[in-house]
């Protein structure tokens, strides 16, 4: 209940753009669907929606585009869906990811 009041406390000024860390954090099943909605609505109306995880399975049901940032850098700035096959282990292969990992769009340069 509280995190609900701290997101609706920080909409009442109709921001153009929202960050929330972890907003599923703690939240039962209700709770989730709950933020999930508002999400995809406030994308909807227009809105810029930044939202930090750790849990790819929820950011994969959650947003559309992805921007990954590691030790203050652009890793990787796409789609959800590309994200996770770059992400998915070639034929036994450790993940393909790394500070040197090109993506559409991305103009960051490798360390």
């Amino acid at each position: 209940m509280a995190q609900r009041l701290g997101i609706a406390a920080a909409l009442l000024g109709d921001p153009a753009t929202v960050v929330l860390d972890e907003p599923v954090n703690g939240l039962d099943v209700e709770g989730i669907r709950w933020i999930r909605a508002l999400l995809h609505d406030l994308a909807a109306q227009g809105k810029t929606v930044f939202v930090s995880s750790h849990l790819m399975s929820e950011i994969a049901q959650t947003a559309t585009h992805l921007i990954v940032i590691g030790r203050g850098r652009l890793i990787a700035d796409t789609s959800v869906a590309e994200f996770i096959a770059a992400a998915a282990p070639a034929a036994g292969a450790g993940p393909q990811l790394g500070p040197a990992t090109r993506w559409p769009g991305c103009s960051a340069r490798p360390a």
